[in-house]
Order: structure tokens, then sequence, then C-alpha cells
């Protein structure tokens, strides 16, 4: 594995990162729990092929991350950095910030939290809570304490908002945002992320699965056949040299392996490869109409309708070009037997999902024409 500075916070961090929000699951009396024999060995391998940044979250996976995360990464504790969020929609007074943070530290089982978040915050979090509330105050006591050895905010508003709140969060010491081939809206702030000393560290590098599946359109960025999406995705993504670290959320063994082979080069793009890839970008541009990276906030759905799913299907029609097995896939959407949720026609656009959304997504509306692009039927 090869490792990058880490902004100006005087540690390397591993080129790839462990993104703990989609760790194995199984069902267990009706629940769905984290598959810990799978999930604890997959964390563990991570850390023997040099991952040595691990980013979970109070709700990841149900609540179970943390756990998991922190008994899989026990052995080796002070050789890793573990990176987890303070919740903003759970604050409502300060001293919600530390009673969050004791939550966190005893599920974890550490005394230290490395790289602590402000979770998926924009301007008006920043204006409105942290600030008013005295969060950052908050922040510095419980650095002085040894709780945290690192601030950090994860970001998901407009660009310009992110330059806004570096500009204003002088404590800061990297940044958690989301970029990737198909939106690169945040290159210009990741730039300045990075120039302003900033660590930055990557979320959804192949676009919540959009990159994920095989594609005649991808072969073309490269001209040539080389591997995967998903490998071409995470090439382009630590081929920017303002990346320090590109999380990736891994389900397998297998694909930890893969995705360390990766990081275990100096050079995973060459410049020549990410100027044909920038050229290229245009053509992918038109397909990206409906952004969902699959991150599960807007769920649950009152009326059980799967919106990850649904959106999903879309994907494969759309970007990918594949029909037939897109519309194979939204066929099994409202049949109890394959076990992924109600039909969108079920939707009574009560918006629930709206009020959690971290992408600003219609997606009453979206759903509907979805549903009109995949079956030519109207709701």
């Amino acid at each position: 594995m090869k490792y990058r500075d880490f902004g100006k916070t005087g540690v390397k961090i591993s080129q790839i990162g462990f993104g703990c929000m989609r760790l194995p699951e199984i069902d267990r009396d009706g629940q769905r729990v984290v598959d810990e024999e799978k999930a604890i060995p997959m964390l563990r391998r991570g850390y023997e092929l040099g991952i040595n940044y691990f980013d979970t979250a109070v709700g990841y996976n149900n609540g179970q991350s943390q756990y998991v995360v922190g008994k899989a990464l026990k052995p080796f504790r002070d050789k890793v950095m573990i990176s987890t969020k303070l919740p903003l929609w759970m604050v409502n007074t300060t001293d919600d910030f530390k009673r969050i943070l004791h939550q966190s530290l005893e599920r974890i089982d550490t005394s230290y939290i490395d790289f602590y978040h402000f979770h998926g915050i924009g301007k008006k979090d920043f204006d409105e809570k942290i600030v008013p509330l005295k969060l950052m105050d908050e922040a510095r006591k419980a650095m002085d304490e040894g709780l945290i050895r690192h601030i950090s905010f994860s970001f998901h508003d407009k660009p310009e908002n992110m330059v806004y709140i570096i500009e204003r969060g002088e404590i800061f010491s990297s940044v958690l945002m989301q970029y990737n081939l198909l939106d690169r809206s945040n290159e210009e702030v990741l730039a300045y992320a990075h120039e302003k000393g900033l660590g930055t560290v990557i979320m959804g590098p192949v676009a919540g699965g959009r990159l994920a599946a095989p594609s005649y359109l991808y072969e073309k960025l490269l001209g040539k056949k080389s591997g995967s999406t998903p490998e071409l995705a995470l090439r382009f993504v630590l081929g920017n040299k303002n990346v320090s670290c590109a999380l990736s959320g891994m389900t397998t063994i297998e694909m930890v392996e893969e995705n360390c082979k990766i990081g275990d080069e100096e050079n995973p793009m060459s410049p020549e490869d990410w100027e044909r890839v920038t050229v290229m970008m245009e053509e992918i541009k038109k397909f990206s109409d409906l952004y969902c990276t699959g991150c599960g906030y807007c769920m649950p759905c009152p009326k059980g309708i799967d919106i990850p799913y649904v959106f999903n299907c879309y994907t494969y029609f759309n970007v990918y070009g594949l029909k037939d097995h897109a519309r194979h896939m939204y066929s099994r959407v409202g049949r109890a037997e394959h076990g992924v949720g109600k039909p969108v026609a079920d939707c009574v656009e009560c918006r629930a999902c709206e009020k959690k959304r971290p992408q600003k997504i219609e997606i009453p509306k979206r759903l509907r024409e979805v549903h009109e692009a995949l079956t030519a039927e109207k709701i």
C-alpha cells in the first residue's frame, strides 16, 4: 500500500480507505444485522494489506458499524486511524456534543477518535447549529482532553459553501467529500481544500455503484480494455493529486484485495490517461441526470418502497445502456418473494424521504419517471 501526506496533520494515510457504511449483513430474527463472521475478517484483511484509515458513523449498518469496527481493529488500535461522525440532526443542545462523542467512544471501545467529523454539513448547518451552539468550542475541549485527535467535516452542499466552511472552521484538519467520474462538481474546491492544508478523503469514488457495472462507454474513455469499471473509477480519483485517500465501501474480501492492489501503485493513473478521461467526460455527463449514491438516508419509506433499488435500476437503464437487465431488475419491485420493496405506485408523496436525503433529488417525481421509463406505463 502506498501512502500520501494527509494535509498538514503530520500523518500518512493509505491511498485506499475502508468505508464501513455497507458491511455485510444477514437476517437474524427478522432483523438485518452485521455478519461479523464476514465483516471482521474483511476489515482485518484490509489492515493486513496496508489500509490504515477506517471510516464509520453512528447510523451506519443501523447503528452496528461502530461496534464491529471497534471489535475488528482492537488488536492493532494504535496502528490505525478511525474516523467517525457527529450526527448534527441528533444535536439540539451544546451538551449533546459530549454525550454523543462518549457514546461513540464506548461503541468503538476506544479512548480516542482519530478524526471526528461534523456529519454531512452545509452552510446552513454551520451557521444555524455549529456556531450558535458553540460546537467548535466543544470540539476544542475534547481535543484538549485527548478524546479527539483531529476535527473534520463531511460535506453535502454546494461547492462554494465548502469554501465558506473552510474559511471559518480554522480547526478543521480534513474534509470528506464526494467526487467521482460522474460528479466532478467538487473538483475546484477539492484543490482549494488541499491548498489550504486539509487532508482530503473521497466518498463515493464509484458513484454509489453507478460505476460498478461493465460498460462499453468506459472502455472508450481510455481506448483500451485494461480492467473493470470500478478499477477505472478508483484510478481516476487517485489520479488527482489533490486527493489524499479514496474511501471504498467494500463488502467482500475479494473486493478488499482488488482495491488494495490499486493502492499498491505509486501512480494509479498516468497524467496522459487522466487527460483523456477529462476530455471524454462530456460524453458521460448526459447520462447522469439522476444521481443517487445509494446511501439509503432517504429510507425507510413509510410505504415500503425501496427507493435506492428503484433508482439503481434506472442507472443500469440510462447510464450503462443495459436496458433489458434494468427492466428485469425493476420487474422484481413489488413482488414479495424478491424482497425489494413495494410498488412505486404506492407512493403518496408524503416527502418523508426528501427530509432526510443528502442529494437534492425530487424523489416522488423521479420515482414516477423511472417507472414510466422502465415500463412505458404512467402512474
